[in-house]
């Protein structure tokens, strides 16, 4: 008999597991700053994003919209104690401190397999089409893949929300596929699309990319981008 051909196997992974975030962890960028969310984060974020001019942001969101105060600190209550995901307030550097115009998380946390993913993503309008938000994203994917370990930061979102899909693309994450009917999100049908950023394979070069876009210097004197972010990574 001949002998059997060896099933093809993936290379080992050495290495520890990887940390879980922590929402004790500030990261401080040259825009903004991600803490912790804490219940009095509430009522400086709900006047950005509550009301009925603000209901679309809640669109693909799995709660909201908000018209109501009480019911919005609540919310933010609830994820200020959750350790998974691990939710953080955002801040931008000129706010004084005091302001706070958004929150995002660090959810589906798989220390032994090594991958988690960024969610749970809002924005005030602000915040939107900035630098600070931009960094935001830096922030968290280099927290995540240098410091606590991972392997894998992975993004998404409903396949109806287009900005989402964009924002993906843009910061680097790879398109993996459509995961169809996937979710019933409010009572709709959700097909959900997915994307990841690998730290050995994409990592670096997104870094390195995310460093020059952010720097002054690719800002002109009124504040426009010189070199988009995908330009500067090559894609």
């Amino acid at each position: 008999m001949a002998p059997r051909t060896p099933n093809p196997l993936g290379p080992i992974v050495g290495g520890s597991p990887a940390r879980r975030p922590s929402s004790d962890t500030v990261l401080t960028g040259r825009y903004v700053t991600l803490v912790g969310l804490k219940p009095e984060h509430a009522d400086a974020l709900y006047p950005h994003v509550s009301g009925d001019e603000n209901a679309h942001l809640w669109d693909y969101m799995f709660d909201g919209p908000f018209h109501d105060p009480g019911e919005f600190r609540r919310s933010i209550a609830a994820k200020s104690a959750s350790r998974g995901p691990v939710f953080y307030a955002i801040l931008p550097r000129d706010g004084g401190g005091n302001s706070t115009v958004g929150h995002i998380s660090l959810m589906r946390i798989d220390t032994t397999h090594r991958y988690l993913e960024i969610g749970h993503v809002m924005l005030a309008p602000p915040l939107q089409r900035t630098r600070a938000a931009t960094e935001v994203f830096y922030l968290l994917a280099r927290h995540a893949l240098e410091d606590l370990g991972f392997r894998r930061c992975e993004w998404k979102c409903h396949a109806l929300n287009a900005p989402s899909r964009r924002a993906a693309l843009r910061l680097g994450f790879s398109f993996e596929g459509l995961f169809r009917r996937h979710m019933i999100v409010k009572g709709r049908d959700r097909d959900t699309a997915w994307y990841a950023l690998l730290r050995d394979e994409e990592w670096p070069r997104a870094k390195e990319a995310f460093e020059a876009w952010l720097d002054p210097g690719n800002f002109d004197e009124e504040g426009v981008q010189r070199k988009r972010l995908e330009e500067l990574r090559g894609s």
